[in-house]
């Protein structure tokens, strides 16, 4: 996986890339494939570069992370990741996390001695727990309602 960034952005970083945000967002021709833009290098010769536009927006979207604060890290779709790092982004230790992938509740294949996860598998089960937590919770909201628990 390419690490983008690896520490927070300072605060002069943060606003900056706020601004950048802003600025690119409003530029964005959404309905196109690609998109003309001019860069300046080091001597001040401007250079124009033709840029897909999921690319562009892809950058808006780190901009915006960069922006409010957050370190980003790009993750390829076909990425395969360490059990390490399924772990961290499901939020679970890795013990447990070896406890699904050997219940078969999350697929994997090994490499020689160590087993690797396709990202998007391990994001495809992230989003299934999303989604048994808002389930849970809204058969809990509905229980309260019933029961006459909740807010008038």
């Amino acid at each position: 996986m390419t690490q983008l960034q690896n520490k927070l952005p300072s605060l002069q970083e943060a606003e900056l890339a706020r601004l950048c945000s802003r600025e690119l967002s409003a530029v964005l021709e959404t309905r196109a494939e690609s998109q003309q833009v001019s860069l300046t290098d080091k001597r001040g010769q401007i250079h124009n570069v033709s840029i897909p536009v999921s690319a562009l927006r892809m950058l808006v979207d780190v901009l915006t992370e960069l922006g409010e604060g957050n370190a980003v890290r790009l993750v390829p779709v076909g990425a395969e990741m360490t059990t390490q790092e399924v772990a961290d982004l499901l939020n679970i230790s890795r013990p447990t996390l070896i406890r699904l992938l050997d219940n078969g509740e999350l697929p994997y294949h090994r490499t020689g001695n160590r087993r690797k996860i396709r990202y998007v598998d391990a994001l495809a089960y992230r989003n299934k727990l999303v989604n048994q937590r808002h389930d849970a919770l809204d058969e809990l909201g509905a229980l309260d309602q019933e029961l006459g628990l909740g807010y008038e």
